[in-house]
């Protein structure tokens, strides 16, 4: 699992084998959000729109957003409102303000109340548009000012200078009195056309036009993150955290899996392989009280990685595997040896897997049957924290069994060392696999293909299966 991909059908396997405590884990994080919730109380969020006549380029709005948000509007919003424990340096980040399409800068105002967060947007919009009519219309210099004021007096005494000569003229119908009213008109039309492209022209009688598009709509929900919110971020926070863990717990997992290697580890031979029926539960370690149920609960008694159980095949099959492994055991002893049968302590698949063995091992057999020279074996359960095998007496050897994927290298070391410390000599190892015993056949007409037990000879063999 330490080198493979992580895949989905890995991930499948964590939803369906952890999932009370991934559900667990979800909840907890559900009870974080929820005081993270109590500690956050709730906001709520509104706008309010300002519309800039006139043509505006991009950069223009967005100075003129941070002039919407800038401490010299905040501070004199602030001190309209004249709210109770709110300086203008909380109104700062109660505030903001962004240029929307159209030259429409939207500000936005957030309070622990609707008609607070109203009244904000409402009042900072209001001091917006009159500090930037300030800086447009600014008089700080006497010669602007009087400019194009001056130039509008010239132009209304020009027209009723206009008007008085018109009416002084030859009122009878002469070419000459004809052509003197026509001049003047064409003067007074071209005058009253150069003001208007004054007026247009001018980017500060322009841009100083601005308007509130009305007040802030009152808000009805609260603004993100909501109570709601936040529990359900923990719960999913909480969740992905929990599968997280597993691949990466997977992902350093250094138990051996490969036959070379366990056979690496132990310094010995394999001998074979043999299937116990069962399921997970045979990995689940031997426990009572508080803690035990509390992982009985949550599902974490047994491991997830382990890989499903194939199906095997029946009874005699099984048996066959059995007899094969104390075949290959006789023929390696020189002559008839008793056995210790090493087996690492909560490692359930193995435990039933040795006493299977030992059961085939001592079975008796007829005259003929050549199971009569299988060794002597007697099972131990050796703890792998702190392994110790039972020194040298009436057994000289020792058979490890075990089941791939549930042991490191440096336990299965640990192991063979004991059992060098007793003065036992691993003669072979034996892997268990659970898998999946057939259903028995309700009628009782034999399988198609029946399998028959036969006993092993000294010259049995075939592969480990």
């Amino acid at each position: 699992m330490s080198d493979d991909t992580i895949r989905l059908v890995t991930i499948g396997r964590i939803l369906r084998r952890r999932w009370r405590l991934l559900a667990a884990v979800a909840v907890l994080g559900a009870l974080v959000g929820y005081g993270a919730s109590l500690l956050f109380p709730p906001s709520y969020t509104t706008s309010a729109s300002v519309l800039l006549p006139g043509q505006w380029e991009e950069r223009e709005l967005l100075t003129q957003a941070e002039i919407a948000t800038s401490s010299e509007v905040v501070d004199r919003a602030a001190g309209t409102l004249h709210w109770a424990g709110v300086g203008a340096t909380d109104l700062r980040d109660q505030v903001s303000a962004k240029a929307a399409d159209g030259n429409i800068i939207k500000i936005s105002g957030t309070a622990e109340t609707p008609a607070r967060a109203q009244r904000l947007a409402d009042e900072v919009a209001g001091q917006f548009v009159t500090f930037a009519g300030r800086i447009a219309g600014d008089t700080s210099d006497p010669e602007a000012e009087s400019g194009p004021e001056a130039l509008r007096q010239k132009v209304m005494q020009t027209n009723r200078r206009i008007t008085d000569l018109a009416n002084a003229a030859d009122p009878g119908q002469t070419v000459e009195s004809v052509q003197a009213r026509t001049e003047l008109e064409k003067l007074r039309t071209a005058l009253a056309e150069a003001m208007k492209k004054l007026d247009e022209a001018d980017p500060a009688a322009n841009k100083a036009n601005m308007v509130v598009m009305g007040p802030a709509a009152r808000p009805t929900g609260e603004a993100p993150p909501t109570r709601m919110q936040l529990i359900v971020g923990g719960a999913l926070l909480a969740f992905l955290c929990g599968v997280i863990g597993h691949l990466a717990s997977a992902r350093m997992n250094r138990r051996l899996r490969t036959e070379a290697e366990i056979a690496a580890a132990l310094g010995s031979t394999l001998l074979g392989t043999v299937d116990v029926p069962g399921d997970r539960s045979a990995h689940r370690p031997a426990g009572h009280g508080p803690k035990a149920l509390l992982r009985r609960l949550l599902g974490t008694d047994t491991r997830w990685d382990l890989p499903t159980p194939q199906a095997s095949g029946d009874e005699a099959s099984r048996r066959t595997r059995y007899r094969r492994v104390c075949a290959r055991l006789r023929n390696q002893l020189a002559g008839p040896r008793r056995l210790l049968v090493v087996v690492p302590d909560g490692d359930g698949t193995a435990h039933r897997a040795a006493e299977q063995l030992v059961a085939e091992a001592g079975s008796d057999g007829s005259a003929a049957s050549s199971s009569r020279g299988y060794p002597t074996l007697r099972a131990v359960e050796v703890p792998v924290d702190r392994p110790m095998v039972p020194d040298r007496d009436t057994e000289s050897g020792a058979l490890v069994v075990l089941s791939a994927g549930s042991w490191t290298a440096g336990e299965l070391t640990g192991i063979a060392g004991a059992c060098a410390d007793a003065g036992h000599e691993i003669v072979g190892i034996v892997l268990a696999g659970p898998v999946r015993a057939r259903k028995e056949r309700a009628s009782g007409r034999p399988p198609r293909r029946a399998v028959s037990a036969v006993a092993v000879g000294d010259n049995a063999g075939g592969g480990a299966g």
